[in-house]
């Protein structure tokens, strides 16, 4: 694995009202996704299709798609 995944922007509550998200579901799953190890655990196994020059990670890729 070239470059660990970290991008994802943390799950904040608030019950005021203000900063509604309409995609909280897909939020907590990404987080949920992250904190397990389950997106370095999907990179890795994606490496061996990883071309060397690649941009992107494609465990951060599948888990984008998926939410």
């Amino acid at each position: 694995m070239k470059q660990p995944i970290g991008s994802y922007p943390h799950v904040l509550v608030r019950d005021d009202g203000r900063a509604v998200v309409s995609q909280a579901g897909s939020d907590l799953l990404v987080e949920t996704v992250r904190k397990t190890g389950l997106d370095q655990a999907i990179s890795a196994a994606l490496a061996p299709w990883r071309k060397p020059r690649a941009v992107h990670d494609p465990g951060k890729t599948l888990v984008d798609l998926a939410s």
